[in-house]
């Protein structure tokens, strides 16, 4: 079955239904342009209830090799530049000057700030294709089969980068699910509070 998602937060939370879906094998996964919103601005069909289809199954496999995990971030952190760790939050929140939901500010050192906000247009609509491979080409070079991951708060948001990667033809990321909030459970994995 082809899978279309969406929100009503700019992509921000659908994206990360793209990752699970084709984490666990299914590729056939869309995500919709503009979400909810942009949908009833341009007048296409709503449906109120539940729908009438019969269930399809779905029997996932996860894919191991789409996920890095704490452990190899913190086996060496000296490694992280070469992994090209990208950082979805926005740049307050990297960089340390406000945080309003962990209990510890700053970011991952070697990591690289990208907001995936950057990557939405004012209307909530994503940036053209050439638009969001600029800005990943700025954090990780011409070179399309670099190594790369992606991170956020929680694991949510990143994926909004990972899918914008795939449309411009870089290799797939590998995503840190649990992102800050699981880096800084432990007090003694460093955090850094500016840009690197």
């Amino acid at each position: 079955s082809k899978v279309v998602v969406y929100d009503d937060n700019h992509g921000g939370i659908a994206a990360r239904a793209w990752w699970l879906l084709r984490w666990l094998g299914h590729d056939s996964v869309w995500l919709l342009d503009g979400g909810f919103a942009r949908w009833q601005s341009l007048g296409f069909p709503l449906e109120v209830g539940t729908g009438s289809r019969s269930p399809a199954r779905f029997r996932g496999e996860p894919r191991p090799e789409l996920v890095i995990t704490t452990e190899e971030l913190a086996r060496d952190v000296r490694s992280i530049g070469r992994l090209n760790l990208l950082d979805a939050r926005d740049g307050t929140r990297f960089l340390g000057e406000q945080e309003s939901i962990d209990p510890v500010a700053g970011h991952i050192p070697g990591a690289k700030s990208v907001p995936f906000s950057d990557f939405v247009a004012p209307d909530g609509t994503w940036l053209s294709l050439a638009e969001r491979e600029g800005l990943l080409r700025a954090a990780l070079g011409a070179d399309k089969e670099v190594e790369w991951c992606v991170m956020c708060g929680s694991g949510v948001t990143a994926c909004h980068l990972a899918i914008s990667g795939l449309e411009a033809g870089f290799r797939e990321p590998r995503l840190y699910v649990g992102s800050w909030s699981e880096w800084i459970r432990d007090a003694n994995r460093p955090v850094a509070r500016r840009e690197t």
